[in-house]
């Protein structure tokens, strides 16, 4: 039997949790706080250096500096231009200077260089090579890695966004920068040098927290003791009180519970015994007002299962029933050679409102019609039967696409009072000449490949829904039907397919899809279209039905 564990001990447990969730949030934001405003006065400092070092030469110095190693870099100067200025009074004077105050600000590096914009922007993520620096200056506390006046280097790619905003604002960012080298945390100033209205070079400035870790550990180490403390004295004087108030009274509901259970629904009135005046009571009196709710239920599930268990059937039946009514036997027509039918209809519920047919009105002339009643499941279903056999009537009877749609609309608007209607497009093809006769109520258009080979969409006239509204004209358009042309018609379940991100398949996508299969037989165009939807949709739940009808003319 597996262990339980005593609510006193979860409750031990998850005050502890709490009590380490507040120890480190609140020593987590102060921790971050206090390094924050430590690294700010770094920062500070190190702008501070900055603007001394550039306070040590005039404006026209800076300028002949900078413009001598953009000269250099650019090979419009030459190596005996550089030595020349570097041994000048006022340069040697200078560099003195730059190790003086980098020696008494403790700083690691101290430099001034040009920048070449183009190389900096031309970073692909490959430093090998990328070198958009020209030193001036450069006062390393590492000798032998420091840079002589015309010396390229590069700088850290992680600086490459501010520097780039540098560049746009001529000015130094807002933000500072903070690196972990072995030399520990250190903080950088960038200080741009601006000539002629462009960033020319920088002054960087790299200075060392010292005190940082040292600092930040010891309050981490006061705040966790003292919130340690704290915690536990709360935990053990509030279990003291939540084990009298809570746990017995708890004790008592889940021992009657569990009493309920084995003892078949027999009802114990111990639970109507608490008497704490607060949530718990309401709790133990909820408990036994379930548990008399539960033996009312019980008693009542068998008869609805039964019943839902008949609906369940007779649904699987009404299912059975409308895929029989549309025509599903394959080749529908193997006498006649002058042309390939296909089509498929997939209810969204059991049962569905959109239906298909194709019949042969006499010899030389075939129906083909595709419809979609508005609503789902039974009702549409009823009123797909009604709609689909008053279509077959009146085409049956010779009349034309048109005639049909004009007399079955009058009928479909007789004592409609659920306000029901049918969007349906209808063709009417005499094989032998492939003339194509076709009325359109308010459907999608179909799709058609010509003699170009290609799938696009029918442009044709689109007239009122059935069952709108009495009395309404129907217009009927024509086309002929070239041996290997095709006409694909579908319902809006396949173009408002959705997916995981509620987008739509779209009318774009499935005349891709039918051109990429054009020179398939309808049967795989349906198939291929059908797969298609499955793949864009993915786990999404189909919420539409989705049927579809293909035609195919042999001539």
């Amino acid at each position: 039997m597996k262990k339980k564990n005593s609510m006193v001990r979860k409750f031990t447990v998850g005050f502890i949790i709490l009590g380490i969730l507040i120890c480190s949030v609140t020593i987590g934001y102060g921790y971050f706080q206090y390094k924050s405003y430590i690294q700010k006065q770094y920062n500070t400092t190190a702008y501070q250096v900055a603007h001394v070092f550039e306070s040590y030469m005039t404006e026209e110095e800076i300028e002949e500096y900078i413009h001598l190693a953009e000269a250099y870099s650019m090979g419009e100067a030459s190596l005996e231009d550089i030595e020349a200025v570097k041994n000048t009074e006022a340069y040697q004077r200078q560099v003195a200077l730059l190790y003086d105050l980098r020696e008494k600000m403790g700083a690691n590096d101290i430099f001034m260089s040009y920048i070449n914009q183009d190389i900096t922007n031309s970073f692909t993520g490959d430093t090998e090579g990328w070198k958009p620096l020209t030193y001036v200056f450069d006062c390393f506390m590492e000798e032998e890695l420091k840079f002589e006046f015309g010396e390229r280097g590069k700088f850290n790619p992680a600086y490459l966004q501010p520097i780039q905003e540098v560049f746009a604002t001529k000015a130094a960012v807002d933000n500072y920068y903070i690196s972990r080298s072995e030399f520990g945390y250190n903080t950088y100033a960038i200080e741009p040098i601006v000539l002629d209205g462009e960033v020319k070079g920088l002054i960087g400035v790299e200075i060392p927290m010292a005190t940082l870790e040292s600092a930040l550990m010891e309050y981490v180490t006061y705040s966790v003791v003292s919130t340690i403390l704290l915690v536990a004295f709360f935990i053990a004087l509030y279990m003291s009180y939540l084990y009298r108030k809570m746990v017995s009274p708890i004790n008592l509901i889940a021992s009657e519970a569990e009493s309920f259970v084995e003892n078949n629904t027999e009802v114990s009135e111990k639970l109507g015994t608490i008497d704490t005046g607060d949530e718990i009571q309401k709790l133990g009196e909820s408990v036994l007002q379930m548990e008399i709710g539960i033996k009312e239920y019980i008693a009542n599930l068998t008869k609805v299962t039964a019943e839902k268990e008949r609906i369940g059937a007779e649904l699987n039946v009404a299912k059975q029933i409308q895929a029989d009514m549309l025509p599903s036997i394959f080749p529908a027509f193997p006498e006649k050679e002058e042309f390939d039918i296909f089509a498929t209809m997939e209810p969204a519920k059991e049962v569905g409102g959109d239906f298909y047919d194709f019949f042969l009105v006499d010899d030389d002339h075939l129906a083909f019609l595709i419809a979609d009643v508005s609503g789902k499941g039974v009702p549409a279903a009823l009123f797909m039967v009604i709609a689909k056999t008053l279509m077959k009537n009146h085409a049956q009877k010779g009349e034309t696409p048109s005639q049909v749609f004009e007399a079955v609309n009058n009928q479909l608007c007789e004592n409609n009072k659920e306000g029901m209607f049918v969007t349906a497009w209808m063709g009417i093809l005499e094989i032998s000449t492939g003339k194509l006769s076709y009325v359109n109520a308010g459907h999608n258009p179909p799709v058609v490949k010509g003699a170009d080979g290609a799938f696009r969409y029918l442009h044709c006239q689109s007239d009122f829904v059935l069952a709108g509204m009495e009395g309404m004209p129907y217009h009927q358009g024509e086309l002929q039907i070239a041996k290997g042309d095709s006409i694909y018609l579908y319902t809006d379940g396949v173009t408002e397919a959705i997916n995981e991100k509620e987008e739509l398949y779209g009318e774009d996508r499935l005349e891709m899809v039918l051109n990429q299969h054009k020179e398939e037989a309808p049967e795989e165009i349906l198939r291929a279209v059908k797969a298609s939807i499955d793949t864009f949709a993915g786990e999404v739940e189909q919420f539409d039905d989705i049927t579809m009808l293909c035609l195919t003319y042999k001539g």
